[in-house]
């Protein structure tokens, strides 16, 4: 390869790989039921929410399984370039737009400290009190009602082999 083609052509998606399941993710996250049913606020808060707890079931399942760690990187810079973009629609600016990412990222990673614990220990009571803690409810929300939808969802993923993973092929 040329160097002019190596600084000026197109480089491999070597994100192709977990696209699908990025897509699915999104998909499940803007299921009505989390907004209907279990009362997740729909509004972008809400909706980050929601997008995060279903991400974290994928990567709380992508954790054990040490051939999947490369891939739940690729999957984690998915998640990062599309909140990057939605933060510059919404008109944050370049200067801060840093800024407002590490709050994201942060808010991921004590979300997923915090279900990680709780479906471990299988603790439905923390649980909820996690989703109680980093989840947008609407009036009348219950956060027993999500954590019961997000631990099923988590027992979901948990039971698919790599591939099927990876490929996005679950409800």
């Amino acid at each position: 390869m040329s160097l002019f083609s190596r600084l000026f052509g197109k480089r491999p998606d070597d994100r192709a790989e977990v696209r699908p399941l990025w897509h699915k993710i999104v998909e499940l996250s803007r299921d009505p039921a989390w907004y209907a049913e279990c009362r997740v606020a729909d509004t972008v808060p809400g909706r980050f929410d929601a997008i995060t707890l279903v991400l974290s079931a994928v990567l709380l399942r992508m954790e054990r399984e040490p051939a999947l760690i490369p891939a739940s990187a690729r999957l984690t810079e998915l998640f990062v370039d599309d909140m990057d973009g939605q933060l510059r629609q919404s008109g944050v600016g370049d200067i801060v737009v840093g800024k407002h990412m590490g709050r994201l990222m942060s808010a991921l990673g004590g979300r997923l400290g915090a279900y990680r614990e709780a479906l471990a220990a299988n603790d439905d009571t923390a649980l909820a009190e996690a989703i109680d803690r980093n989840v947008s409810l609407a009036d009348g929300g219950e956060p027993g009602l999500v954590a019961a939808r997000f631990k099923a969802l988590a027992e979901r993923v948990d039971a698919l082999p790599a591939d099927r993973l990876l490929a996005g092929d679950f409800a």
